[in-house]
């Protein structure tokens, strides 16, 4: 599903052996780190968006994938788990009715909600890239946020999102 031979896009696994495709515990470990939450914490976020989430169910997602017991996370309960920190962070909106959760999550839909949840501006996004030692331009950052059917969409490659996940922990932790 990523397009190859952007800067933006791409399935992570490079030749030199870096790293391979991002999963789904990639993204809630990062963000699990970031925040330093605990499995608890990380429990009662997913509940805040109605996910019945357990932490004998969690703790799996939470594994390496090399360790014993390791789980894959699937797309929904990623989906619950950033619908639960845009709750946390900023508060319920009881003026709004619940979105539906998204089945299918990518890239684009983890940045798009993490942004949501850090209220994170154009300028706040080229700032943590550049921090990271990632550098974008305004125009492909408006690319990731454009709807899939746009002609200038781009899809959220995992180099980008990585590097992202850095920079904002880098950030938030004072690093």
């Amino acid at each position: 599903m990523h397009l190859c031979g952007s800067r933006l896009s791409g399935d992570g696994d490079y030749r030199d052996g870096t790293l391979g495709p991002m999963l789904n515990n990639d993204t809630l470990r990062s963000i699990r780190y970031m925040l330093d939450l605990g499995d608890v914490h990380v429990v009662e976020i997913m509940k805040l968006s109605g996910f019945p989430a357990t932490r004998e169910q969690v703790e799996p997602w939470l594994r390496k994938e090399d360790e014993p017991g390791f789980a894959e996370m699937p797309d929904t309960a990623l989906a619950h788990f950033l619908d639960g920190l845009i709750i946390h962070r900023r508060g319920r909106d009881e003026n709004q009715r619940p979105r539906p959760v998204e089945n299918r999550v990518n890239n684009n839909v983890v940045l798009k909600k993490l942004r949501v949840a850090f209220e994170l501006k154009e300028d706040d996004i080229l700032s943590i890239m550049t921090d990271a030692g990632f550098r974008v331009s305004r125009g492909e950052i408006n690319a990731l946020f454009r709807q899939p059917k746009h002609t200038n969409f781009r899809l959220c490659g995992d180099q980008f999102l990585r590097n992202f996940l850095k920079g904002l922990t880098a950030r938030l932790r004072g690093q």
